[in-house]
C-alpha cells in the first residue's frame, strides 16, 4: 500500500507542481498576463485524478478485488497530502529563492485590472487593502504555507471523498469462470 500511495502521490504532486511553475514565470516574466482558472483547475483534476487511478489499483491489484470507503479514502487523503506537500515546497522554494518580487508584481498586475474595469474610488481603495493585507500575510512563512494548502487540498480531499465513495466493493467481484453456464 505505501508503495502505491508514494508512488502516485509523486505523480499527482508532479503534475500539480509542473504547472504551478510554468504559470508562475511565465506570469512572472509577463505581469500583463491573465491566468485561466480552467486551466488551473483542469491541471488539479488531472493531477487529483492520480487518486482514483491508486485507489482501484489499491483495490484490483492487492485487496482481491475489495476495498471499504475508509481504507479507499485513506489511500486518497495520502496521496493527497503528499502532492499538496510537493506543491507547497516547490512554491515555497520559487517564491523564496526565484521570485521573491512575486506579490509586488501580482499586486501592481491586479490593482491595474481593477482600473481597466472602470472601478470607483472606493472599490479601488479596498482593493489597496486587500492587497496589502495579502502582501503582509506573504510576509510570515507560516501563512504562506497556509494559504498555499488552502490552493491545493480541498480539491485533493474532495477528490479522494468521491473517488473512495466510487469505488468501495465490500465482496469481490464474480469470475466468469466461476457463473455456472445457462
Amino acid at each position: 500500500m505505501r508503495k502505491n500511495i508514494l508512488t502516485f502521490g509523486l505523480l499527482s504532486g508532479a503534475i500539480i507542481t509542473a504547472m504551478m511553475v510554468i504559470t508562475s514565470l511565465y506570469f512572472y516574466n509577463n505581469p500583463d498576463y491573465q491566468g485561466s482558472m480552467i486551466l488551473g483547475f483542469g491541471t488539479m483534476l488531472l493531477a487529483f485524478s492520480m487518486i482514483f487511478v491508486a485507489i482501484k489499483n489499491y483495490r484490483d491489484k492487492f485487496n482481491n478485488g475489495v476495498i471499504t470507503f475508509g481504507k479507499g479514502f485513506t489511500i486518497g487523503l495520502y496521496i493527497a497530502l503528499i502532492a499538496s506537500s510537493i506543491y507547497v515546497l516547490v512554491w515555497l522554494i520559487e517564491f523564496y529563492c526565484f521570485i521573491p518580487d512575486f506579490m509586488d508584481k501580482y499586486s501592481a498586475h491586479m490593482l491595474k485590472t481593477a482600473e481597466a474595469k472602470g472601478s470607483s474610488a472606493a472599490e479601488l481603495a479596498k482593493e489597496v487593502a486587500d492587497i496589502n493585507s495579502m502582501k503582509g500575510l506573504y510576509k510570515n512563512p507560516i501563512f504562506v504555507i497556509l494559504l498555499t494548502y488552502v490552493e491545493v487540498l480541498p480539491l485533493a480531499t474532495l477528490v479522494a471523498i468521491i473517488s473512495a465513495l466510487i469505488l468501495k466493493r465490500k465482496t469481490p467481484p464474480q469470475n466468469i469462470s466461476d457463473i455456472p453456464a445457462v
